[in-house]
Formats: C-alpha cells, sequence, structure tokens
C-alpha cells in the first residue's frame, strides 16, 4: 500500500480512536452516575440497573472498538496494515473503507463465520 493511502486510513483509525475514546468516557460515566437522591421503590431501583448494565454493556463495546484500532495501528507500525493477517493476501480497498479496521480479506472472514456458526446468529 502506498504512503498516501496508508497516511488516509491512520487519519481514519485515529478520528475514529478519539471519538470511540470519548464514547467509553461517556458510557462509564453514565453507568456510575446516581440517579436521583430522592426515595426510589423497587421498579425505579430495577430500572436504573438496567439503565446501568446497557451502558456498561454499550461501554465494552466502545472498548473493544478502542481496541481493534489500536491494533490495526500497531499493523500500520508493523508494516502489515492491509494484509489479512490468516492468509497474507491483501486486503481489498473496499473493505478497508468499509472498515478500516479489518484484520481478514472477504474470504477469510466468511471462512472464520462459517467455522464458528456466526452465519446461523442473528445480526443487527
Amino acid at each position: 500500500m502506498d504512503s498516501k493511502k496508508l497516511e488516509h486510513y491512520r487519519s481514519i483509525l485515529q478520528e475514529q480512536l478519539r471519538q470511540h475514546t470519548e464514547n467509553v468516557r461517556d458510557e462509564q460515566a453514565t453507568a456510575i452516575e446516581d440517579t436521583e437522591d430522592g426515595v426510589m421503590d423497587s421498579l425505579d431501583m430495577s430500572l436504573m440497573d438496567v439503565n446501568k448494565e446497557l451502558a456498561f454493556r454499550l461501554g465494552e463495546r466502545e472498548s473493544q472498538m478502542v481496541a481493534d484500532i489500536d491494533q490495526a495501528l500497531l499493523r500500520m507500525d508493523e508494516g502489515t496494515y492491509g494484509e489479512c493477517v490468516r492468509c497474507g493476501k491483501k486486503i481489498d480497498e473496499r473493505r478497508l473503507d468499509a472498515l478500516p479496521t479489518a484484520r481478514y480479506d472477504a474470504a477469510c472472514q466468511t471462512a472464520i463465520e462459517e467455522e464458528s456458526g456466526a452465519e446461523d446468529a442473528p445480526t443487527l
């Protein structure tokens, strides 16, 4: 991959890293902040617990995105960005445009999902 394209993807990843890091902080802050100082009944407490759990899960998802971005930036530093970590072939730039953190080319990603049974799992 030429240096101009590499810098293009690096800037995208760094911006995504900044955004996801902010989201992690916001979600964690939301999860731990107190709701009201007044008296709460059991329904209020249950709703508060559900909201905290949801905020923690969103924070976990954002944390995973941060880790994926860090790994992509590390691959850039190592000179292996844009290469499938499974087979070593180049990852199509259209795939990197859609998912700059992609570790696998489309064929390997499909094979991994089939091996893990991910095709049977519901998707969003």
